[in-house]
């Protein structure tokens, strides 16, 4: 029958959300019904929050959390009640082109949900990200979860559902990143510093991290960058070029939504270089740059959706490196808060300091 769950809702675009009680529906074919365990404050979130890239409302965002599975919908065979598992947006039919051809962030058959939340009205509330998990519960498509396993504690285990793969995945699964080579990681957040981690996992000889914080230089450097730039500095080019006896960089990867951002990172590419678009900016913002460089120079721009992550592939190697210490997941958690210190947690995530705030729950007991 549906559950009655507390939700945290936003009803207009810049204002704190409001945490509410909420019926979500059972789960229907091919669905599963998710009890929140831990979810982690994501700028994508943040942006959706205050109207960057449009979206209905009212609406519960939220989409990189662990929890048990509570609820099976039919057809929905690979999970068992009580599994712990992780949710994510990727929601992908396993059939199209993009996912028959091994690229399921990019599923252009996903089909439309039916409605799952209503509130106390019996008005619909939208589901953000097809995952709404800044709630007690979520119902979400089988695709959007991989298990964990238990020795993967959910407020950590939640960082592989966002943060960890965009990061990790567009250095070893977009870039393909090999031994020897230069990679620059321009944001040293919690995007930036699995960056940096996939660059040092795939063996690049150097790894820059340049941000505008000190701090988090100082992260960077602990996450296994070799160099660090401020990014303060009006030519980081030449303090690339000092870096890397000239050469500059192979691999650049802007892991935030910053243009300024977005336009160094073409100046700090070597000759058959690659800049990486990761991070997002706002809809409408532009950068600009010369076509007849890049031709010259043999260079390219590309972007990075969700590291270009497959749940099944890419899951269990993560959970295994960090089970071996080869990957640092804890570390990346800046704080623990409870649900209703959501709209504090979002606040110290604003002011630029944190990896990850992880909001971690109690079990539902409606």
């Amino acid at each position: 029958m549906p559950s009655t769950i507390r939700a945290a809702v936003c009803r207009a675009y810049g204002a704190p959300l409001e945490i509410e009680t909420l019926t979500l529906r059972d789960p229907g074919p091919g669905e599963i019904e998710v009890e929140i365990e831990a979810v982690a404050i994501c700028h994508s979130d943040i942006s959706y929050m205050e109207g960057a890239w449009g979206g209905a409302l009212p609406a519960v965002y939220g989409h990189e959390a662990a929890g048990r599975v509570t609820a099976l919908g039919e057809g929905t065979g690979q999970r068992s009640l009580g599994e712990r598992v992780l949710i994510t947006l990727i929601r992908s039919c396993g059939t199209c082109p993009d996912c028959a051809g091994g690229r399921p962030v990019h599923c252009g058959a996903k089909g439309a949900a039916a409605p799952k939340l209503t509130d106390a009205t019996g008005a619909p509330v939208h589901a953000g990200m097809d995952c709404g998990a800044f709630a007690e519960k979520v119902v979400v498509h089988q695709s959007q979860v991989a298990p964990l396993g238990e020795g993967m504690a959910p407020d950590t285990g939640c960082l592989l559902a966002c943060g960890v793969p965009t990061g990790l995945g567009a250095v070893v699964n977009t870039a393909r990143v090999r031994p020897g080579e230069t990679v620059v990681v321009i944001g040293a957040g919690g995007v930036g510093l699995n960056a940096v981690q996939g660059a040092r996992l795939a063996g690049a000889a150097r790894i820059v991290a340049m941000d505008l914080e000190p701090s988090k230089l100082d992260d960077a450097r602990a996450f296994g960058a070799t160099d660090t730039i401020p990014a303060t500095d009006p030519k980081p080019w030449k303090a690339l070029a000092h870096i890397t006896g000239g050469r500059l960089a192979d691999h650049v990867f802007v892991t935030v939504g910053s243009i300024p951002a977005y336009d160094v990172a073409l100046r700090l590419m070597a000759p058959g270089g690659t800049a990486y678009a990761v991070g997002m900016p706002h809809t409408g913002e532009t950068s600009a740059y010369e076509p007849v460089i890049l031709a010259a120079l043999g260079q390219g721009i590309r972007g990075t959706l969700m590291g270009d992550v497959v749940l099944a592939r890419d899951i269990p190697w993560m959970v295994d490196l960090h089970a071996q210490g080869r990957l640092e997941l804890d570390a990346l958690i800046s704080r623990r808060w409870s649900f209703d210190q959501i709209n504090a947690a979002i606040a110290d995530t604003n002011r630029g300091q944190a990896r990850r705030n992880v909001l971690t729950l109690t079990p539902h007991q409606g």
